[in-house]
């Protein structure tokens, strides 16, 4: 047998060096592999971002950046928000109904997940700690924008890959399973990343367990996204995500159109998208699911508590009026504030009309109601407005309907996160808002019962109502209370149902999604680790 050289020997001595190196700092070198695939750079229609603390964020442009950092337990189906899978947990769960009438969910956790690495902390192994940690949190208002929709929840760690969830009162997996799933409070957050970042760094640098790792943030500029190569479902196609915040939307399809961008957010318009299909290279998706556009009337307002005067300003609507300024089939009207057309508890056209809460257009009738409230001239009201067009367009529309019956609305457009702050703050009596919740229980809780949330802009509340539904485990009965309070909060005048917008985004052909775009409750295409760019 041949023996080494000196020379072999140390060039054999220097290569055993240089892996051991490598095998060290495998990470590090597996991120630097990201720079050899195509970064996706996706234009939204936000100025900034207002808070990527997924237990907060309530902005479309939040929630995109969100939901490629964070994963659930289980995820709504990529493309598909009619189903889920699982996702940190390796089954979906079952619930066991107790002796003493409380219910529980078990989950066993991946054993394979790694939380980010931050600039203080190093990536680590998911464990059952971090999502009895994330749970505390949700469920806590002092820390948390849906700690209403976790009332009653306990959380247990009884191991590292095992998390329970006990109820007080059982329910069905229709309310509970989206509670848990890749949206809002469902996110789960690393406690080592939290705690070492702090709440105030997390809101503008965040550390998940996702596809892509938060790299860098610009102020009115882009968040930059890195591919993370430890992902448990595999290293993604894509090297990151820049997103850049383009407020225009002129300046956002130019780009797409330029090659500067790959991915836009597009307008809500049938027009725009038939213009951008026409364009060689380029894709225009309409997609759900539907933001909801309706009206909360502030009940404890000086006028608005008229009933009167409530019910005067529903019969100056039309929903066409704002319909038309989409287009089918980007929006179509919705006949109460919970969407008929995408979960149970909504009220369609026919079951509005037969309730007796689908008012037909009446200015004549309108005026005579605010006559007879002591209104005979009308009034004016101070209302602010998002700048970005789904609010603008809804308010100038209802700015001319409210004109001709004598109510003047004097409409300040700010940015979208001071409208936000503004409204929370009571600065609307009128409050136009347009989002999504995942089922009927959300939009009631958040909107509709006192300690629901920050989002009871009318002041109205069913809380037995929604606490019995959402208490209730045979299904359709639990929807036609739904429906009930669906009812009850237009027959008081309280909210209104306008529109629905489905989602509207374009693309180079370069871009796969990796999945059908059927709808996605995060409001975007999905960017996963399935996502690609050919032709790079």
């Amino acid at each position: 047998m041949r023996s080494l050289s000196g020379r072999t020997r140390a060039t054999v001595s220097i290569f055993s060096a240089i892996m051991m190196v490598l095998t060290a700092f495998g990470g590090i070198m597996s991120q630097a592999g990201a720079q050899d695939r195509p970064v996706l750079r996706l234009g939204t229609n936000a100025a900034d971002i207002q808070t990527l603390d997924p237990h907060y964020s309530s902005a479309t442009g939040d929630r995109t950046i969100v939901d490629m950092v964070f994963n659930g337990l289980v995820r709504f189906t990529p493309g598909d928000a009619t189903s889920f899978e699982a996702d940190l947990a390796t089954e979906m769960p079952t619930a066991t109904e107790n002796a003493d009438g409380t219910q529980t969910w078990a989950f066993t956790l991946r054993d394979d997940v790694q939380c980010h690495a931050t600039e203080t902390t190093e990536a680590y192994a998911m464990t059952s700690a971090d999502v009895l940690f994330s749970y505390q949190k949700v469920s806590n208002p002092d820390t948390s924008g849906n700690a209403g929709n976790y009332a009653g929840w306990t959380f247990e760690a009884p191991d590292a890959t095992t998390f329970n969830i006990t109820l007080e009162t059982p329910v069905t997996e229709a309310v509970f399973v989206p509670l848990v799933a890749n949206y809002a409070g469902g996110y789960v957050l690393c406690q080592q990343s939290y705690e070492a970042l702090g709440a105030d760094a997390f809101i503008t640098a965040p550390a998940g367990t996702g596809p892509f790792m938060f790299e860098s943030y610009t102020t009115q500029d882009s968040v930059v996204l890195t591919a993370n190569d430890d992902f448990y479902r595999g290293a993604p196609q894509l090297g990151g995500v820049e997103v850049r915040f383009v407020a225009d939307g002129t300046s956002r399809e130019l780009a797409l159109q330029s090659g500067d961008l790959d991915v836009i957010a597009g307008l809500p318009e049938a027009q725009w998208v038939d213009r951008m299909n026409e364009v060689d290279g380029i894709q225009a998706d309409v997609f759900g699911v539907g933001e909801v556009i309706f009206l909360n009337l502030d009940v404890e307002h000086e006028i608005l508590q008229d009933p009167l005067v409530r019910e005067a300003i529903l019969l100056a609507i039309d929903r066409e009026n704002t319909v038309a300024l989409s287009g089918s089939p980007v929006s179509e009207p919705v006949y109460s504030v919970v969407p008929a057309e995408f979960m149970p508890g909504g009220l369609t056209e026919e079951a509005a009309t037969e309730a007796g809460v689908n008012f037909t257009p009446d200015t004549e009738r309108a005026m005579e109601l605010l006559a007879e409230a002591g209104y005979p001239n009308g009034f004016e009201l101070d209302l602010v407005s998002s700048e970005q067009d789904s609010y603008l367009n809804a308010y100038t529309v209802l700015q001319e309907e409210l004109r001709q019956i004598g109510i003047t609305l004097n409409v300040e457009v700010v940015q979208h996160q001071a409208m936000h702050d503004l409204i929370r703050e009571g600065s609307n009596a009128i409050v136009i808002y347009s989002g999504f919740r995942p089922t009927a229980d959300i939009y009631l809780t958040q909107f509709f019962t006192t300690d629901g949330g920050v989002t009871n802009f009318s002041h109205f509340a069913l809380d037995e109502l929604v606490t019995e539904a959402r208490t209730t485990t045979d299904p359709d009965a639990q929807a036609a209370l739904w429906e009930q309070a669906n009812t009850e909060i237009i027959q008081n005048f309280a909210g209104y149902g306008i529109m629905y917008t489905n989602q509207v985004y374009a693309k180079t052909d370069a871009v796969d999604y990796g999945h059908e775009l059927v709808s996605v409750v995060q409001l975007y295409p999905g960017i996963d680790e399935t996502t690609s760019i050919s032709g790079d």
